[in-house]
């Protein structure tokens, strides 16, 4: 079957559904919805018009209706809060995560914490109100209260019956955390080991202790890092004097991830990061946080222009030389913003071994921006020579390139390390930045060749 037959069926299977919510057809509309992925659940929802909307109180559980709003944006979400009934959402919130509910009044706009904090019950409110005390993008902010404890008395059997009885409400089943009366982590018991141990074994038998936690007050960067670096698919969070306060989820870390990368892709182009954070900032907002790099690259533009001025007379002598400056100028740039990658992603990535791996970038971008010159100023060369430019010329650009190219590499490279340890975030250093910086090293390199060579004639 096409894609395009598998998009014209789900169009025809979602109008179905439309039609069921038309005709108030309960029956008919939970056949078809509930056979849904939760996120296609979401998708159809999120298409209904409002007024059909406000019908789902009677369509679907408050538990049903729970799932669709974790997949809600913060946005729809409040929407949802105000044309629902008080009951009825009321319900949903006690299906909900601790978590999910705190970013929620972390980020609503048009509903008021309290609103909300009245719809909870106690002790999710207390959950949700601790989760909210942590400093933000940290351990304790983004981790799950929604997680399995075991006493290390418990056999396998009476554990097994636990799982079985709670494990819908934790974040995940696969680890089973061994605490004390005091909260204490002990160890880790992984389903693997209680499916596998006999029924009578006690858990303080089994369990692993070399657990891998991390604190509370943990950058969640580096909480993602420790979760990648270990292979887990989650970590315990606790305090310092090793009580358990939560999960940090391998969904959580992806989450992570997925803003930290947005946030570089951000800064690639020389926008504050915290500009990716703001919530339709006002147009001084936004001019105050970019018109300071603006004024930066103007100022490196002027450098870039001030070169040109300064060798007018070589470029007098050889007007053809003024025909390869977007060549060099350009080849420079692209060498530059692929070693700044690189380098960035070691300084992201992190370990106990930086050091070694940043410095080894280093290394591996100047030998390789050495072979990609030499290739790439042969074939060049080449080429100028069957387009028949004067071979003084040819000499000229062929040289250029392959020492732009080298020292391009080299500057990407170290840019973003030099900017780290001035406290800079090495992101902004590409993009324009980078670039701008490139093309007045390359056109230095060009010129001087230029000049020196043609003196020599």
């Amino acid at each position: 079957m096409s894609s395009n037959e598998i998009t014209i069926d789900r169009q025809a299977y979602y109008d179905d559904i439309y039609r069921s919510v038309r005709d108030n057809d309960r029956e008919l509309f939970r056949s078809l919805f509930l056979k849904l992925h939760d996120r296609d659940q979401h998708e159809v929802f999120h298409l209904l018009y409002p007024e059909k909307k406000r019908k789902i109180a009677d369509l679907l559980t408050p538990e049903e209706f729970a799932i669709i709003f974790e997949w809600m944006d913060i946005e729809d979400q409040e929407a949802a809060i105000e044309y629902l009934t008080h009951n009825f959402i009321q319900e949903v919130l006690s299906y909900l995560p601790a978590d999910v509910i705190a970013n929620l009044i972390h980020d609503a706009e048009t509903i008021e914490s309290e609103t909300i904090y009245d719809l909870l019950k106690p002790a999710q409110r207390d959950l949700v109100r601790e989760l909210l005390s942590y400093e933000e993008e940290t351990a304790g902010a983004i981790m799950i209260k929604e997680y399995l404890a075991i006493s290390p008395e418990s056999t396998m059997k009476q554990v097994i019956a636990f799982v079985r009885k709670q494990g819908h409400q934790a974040g995940t089943i696969y680890y089973l955390y061994v605490l004390d009366k005091q909260h204490h982590l002990l160890g880790v018991l992984s389903m693997r080991d209680l499916i596998l141990s006999p029924e009578d074994e006690l858990v303080k038998n089994v369990i692993f202790q070399q657990v891998v936690t991390v604190p509370i007050t943990m950058d969640q960067e580096e909480v993602a890092k420790v979760i990648q670096n270990y292979d887990l698919l989650a970590v315990p969070v606790i305090t310092p004097d090793n009580k358990m306060r939560g999960i940090v989820t391998f969904d959580d870390v992806m989450d992570v991830l997925e803003e930290e990368a947005t946030e570089d892709l951000i800064s690639f182009a020389g926008v504050p990061r915290s500009s990716v954070e703001d919530k339709e900032p006002t147009v001084l907002e936004t001019a105050k946080k970019r018109t300071p790099w603006i004024i930066v690259l103007i100022f490196l533009g002027l450098l870039v222009g001030g070169l040109i001025g300064i060798f007018h007379k070589t470029l007098e002598t050889v007007i053809a030389l003024s025909a390869f400056i977007p060549l060099i100028t350009g080849t420079g740039g692209n060498v530059g913003t692929q070693a700044l990658a690189v380098t960035v992603r070691d300084l992201n990535l992190g370990g106990d071994d930086i050091g070694q791996k940043i410095w080894r970038t280093v290394k591996n971008e100047f030998g390789s921006g050495v072979l990609i010159g030499l290739i790439s100023s042969l074939i060049l060369f080449a080429v100028l020579n069957i387009l028949k430019i004067e071979l003084i010329l040819t000499v000229i650009v062929s040289v250029s390139i392959f020492l732009t190219i080298c020292f391009s590499a080299v500057t990407g490279a170290i840019v973003p390390i030099i900017l780290t340890k001035l406290k800079v975030d090495p992101a902004v250093a590409s993009g324009p930045f980078i670039s701008t910086i490139i093309d007045a090293l390359g056109l230095m390199i060009y010129f001087l060749i230029a000049t020196n060579l043609l003196e020599q004639i």
